[in-house]
């Protein structure tokens, strides 16, 4: 069913594919603290983002565009703004690509987001409402909850699938947004320690630790962008994987300690790819299953599971993020500031790039 406008279609999708993580509160966390300082006013006509054949987006426009008060927002001025016009470059560019294939733009994000997630199996439908039954109004029948079910289980999918279409309009107008970044303020470290497993060089002069919950969904949607980092700076980067998993996410803290078990077997990564690609299936008997199919020594791997010897280990981490602010996931400390959420790889390169920089 498409939603009645595109304008509210589009601030869904976006807002969902750009920065989220899950937090404590079980609400979507934001980016956290901006690390830029509030932006310097620019003139009205100056050109802050240009695409296509000669499109431009100017100052003026852009604060037209965003309705909320900046007054009080100083620190947060800049990022907003930022966000505000990535969304409006995004809102032109699908206009313009509906109208050149004689679509409405409804109709173009049906086709080119929607309709390109397939429907989750029968089963595994039957599954999640078999497991959710108890806890239903009574009478609830299976049709009447599939449609939710369905919305749930593809969710995630469809606001990748949205970043990356996105993503790929902008390439193909050659986007450049020229909106100025103003300069940044001294930046807060934090003390992480580094312990973990790990990728990437031990001398590298970038070390990210990542704290993670393997049932959350932004967490997931971060593995794709760390693996970019990692392509991108080879030598460059070591990155350390620490457990968080959140208190409302109950089968993540077995998960975890499951990860943990591959780790004895230097599996860690493989078993960690597999959890992230199957995260509506972290239940004991699942992580079992998993551990097979990763080519672990599964009477070794389930006498670790089931003795619960990790918990320690997963709870140290938990303190231990906890201790430096962490009250969400996915959360990086790049040499030990704090980027928290599931942001884009440019969020990561600024950062990486300055402290490669203040090292020369």
């Amino acid at each position: 069913m498409l939603m009645r406008s595109t304008s509210t279609l589009l601030a869904g999708l976006l807002a969902a594919s750009l920065f989220s993580g899950c937090n404590k509160e079980k609400a979507p966390a934001t980016a956290g603290t901006p690390t830029t300082a509030s932006s310097t006013e620019l003139p009205p006509d100056t050109v802050v983002a240009t695409f296509g054949d000669g499109q431009k987006i100017t100052f003026g426009e852009l604060n037209d565009r965003i309705k909320e008060p900046l007054a009080n927002l100083e620190k947060q001025k800049y990022q907003t703004r930022k966000q505000g016009l990535d969304g409006f470059v995004v809102e032109k560019l699908v206009k313009a690509e509906a109208t050149k294939r004689n679509l409405t733009e409804e109709q173009l994000v049906k086709a080119e987001v929607d309709d390109k997630i397939p429907q989750p199996p029968e089963a595994e439908i039957q599954k999640l409402y078999d497991e959710a039954k108890e806890r239903l109004p009574p009478g609830t029948t299976y049709e009447q909850v599939k449609p939710q079910i369905v919305d749930f289980l593809t969710g995630s999918k469809k606001q990748e699938r949205a970043r990356e279409y996105f993503a790929e309009l902008k390439k193909n107008a050659n986007v450049q947004i020229t909106l100025p970044e103003p300069p940044r303020p001294p930046v807060e470290r934090k003390e992480v320690a580094a312990t973990g497993p790990s990728r990437g060089p031990d001398n590298a002069p970038i070390t990210i630790v990542e704290f993670s919950d393997f049932q959350c969904p932004f967490c997931s949607r971060a593995v794709k962008t760390v693996e970019e980092v990692l392509a991108a700076y080879p030598d460059k980067v070591k990155l350390v994987f620490r457990q968080f998993p959140l208190d409302f996410h109950k089968e993540a803290p077995k998960a975890a300690e499951a990860s943990l078990c591959a780790q004895d077997q230097n599996k860690f990564w493989e078993y960690h790819d597999t959890l992230f690609a199957n995260q509506s299936a972290l239940k004991v008997e699942d992580l079992k299953a998993h551990a097979k199919t990763v080519g672990l020594d599964t009477a070794k791997f389930d006498k670790c599971l089931d003795s619960g010897e990790k918990a320690t280990v997963v709870k140290a981490d938990q303190e231990a993020g906890s201790k430096v602010g962490v009250t969400g996931t996915p959360a990086f400390f790049i040499n030990g500031i704090l980027l928290s959420g599931a942001q884009p790889i440019d969020e990561f390169k600024s950062i990486i790039d300055n402290e490669l920089k203040a090292k020369q």
